[in-house]
């Protein structure tokens, strides 16, 4: 039975995970550069910000 708690626990934590993911728009996409532009500049990554850079600026 133990086994089968942890396999159960692990799929929903799985699924959850997925959905969070999921959620979030595509790099690039005028959705994701108005999340960024309302993201604390302080917060991006260096990633985040070349790539804003790259498609929001332009």
């Amino acid at each position: 039975m133990p086994v089968l708690k942890k396999a159960l626990t692990l799929g929903f934590v799985a699924t959850f995970v997925l959905a969070v993911a999921a959620c979030s728009p595509t790099v690039g996409t005028p959705e994701w550069c108005t999340e960024m532009k309302d993201k604390p500049k302080g917060d991006w990554t260096a990633n985040e910000a070349t790539e804003f850079a790259k498609n929001c600026l332009m």
